[in-house]
């Protein structure tokens, strides 16, 4: 029966993706802390598994037609609660960032950054990833704007997904190339909480596009209808001007 109403059917996906994540982040714990891996690789893997089954699932829900106009105004109102939840999240992350660096306490020798640290090189790995970033938001818009001119845009995706991985080797090598770590006192802290962050976020937004590049490889999207992939140009953007942030304060700023 067809009607307005987003009514969900009974559904096991939630409770198996809390499980699995609450897996991921106590075998977090135990690769830190014992360097066991394993475990962490079975439950990220089982993270993405259930993942992309729920968003199959919901997928085909579109295609069966139960989301129509309505349903979908009431995605997009949930999308932006969820972007705005995510701007709020990384308003607490530069809040702390710039308490302690506006105000540096006397343990820090009153001066930010802290004395004695070889920090990151803005104008080396840092800048590389703004232009990878940058460029990736330039490719994805043009996917967007082919999709709405009814043009393939399967060449354009690619390169975003590609540009996507990409920053994520990029941010790993700077990581193990870092002199310094999060146990490193404030910056330290606030350094890897803000990137580290920014790069789960990516990794998350390069996944959400090659999911829906899947779609579109199997023809789910036309030009007037194509709102999950919007979703993710959407999510995508975001993404891209929280690294703008952290670029100019983070790394530019406070080297």
């Amino acid at each position: 029966m067809f009607h307005n109403f987003h009514i969900l059917s009974l559904s096991s996906y939630a409770y198996n993706l809390f499980f699995a994540s609450a897996g991921m982040l106590s075998s977090l714990v135990m690769f830190f802390k014992f360097g066991l891996y394993e475990l962490f690789i079975f439950t990220l893997f089982s993270v993405l598994f259930i993942s992309f089954a729920w968003g199959k699932d919901i997928a085909m829900e579109g295609l069966s037609g139960y989301h129509n106009f309505f349903v979908m105004d009431g995605f997009k109102f949930g999308v932006i609660l969820f972007v705005f939840s995510e701007f709020m999240f990384f308003f607490c992350i530069f809040w702390t960032f710039f308490d302690a660096a506006l105000v540096p306490v006397h343990e820090l020798g009153e001066t930010w950054s802290p004395f004695g640290m070889h920090l990151v090189n803005p104008f080396g790995v840092p800048l590389l990833n703004t232009i990878i970033l940058l460029s990736s938001g330039v490719t994805v818009t043009w996917a967007h704007h082919s999709l709405l001119s009814n043009k393939s845009c399967t060449n354009s995706m690619i390169l975003t997904c590609l540009l996507a991985a990409y920053f994520t080797g990029i941010q790993l090598m700077e990581y193990m190339e870092a002199s310094f770590s999060i146990a490193d006192g404030v910056f330290g802290s606030i350094f890897y909480l803000s990137t580290g962050f920014h790069g789960i976020h990516v990794l998350c937004g390069g996944l959400f596009l090659a999911f829906n590049f899947l779609r579109l490889l199997k023809n789910h999207f036309n030009y007037n209808h194509h709102l999950g992939l919007e979703f993710a140009i959407l999510y995508w953007h975001f993404v891209d001007v929280v690294w703008l942030f952290l670029f100019v304060f983070v790394y530019w700023w406070s080297y």
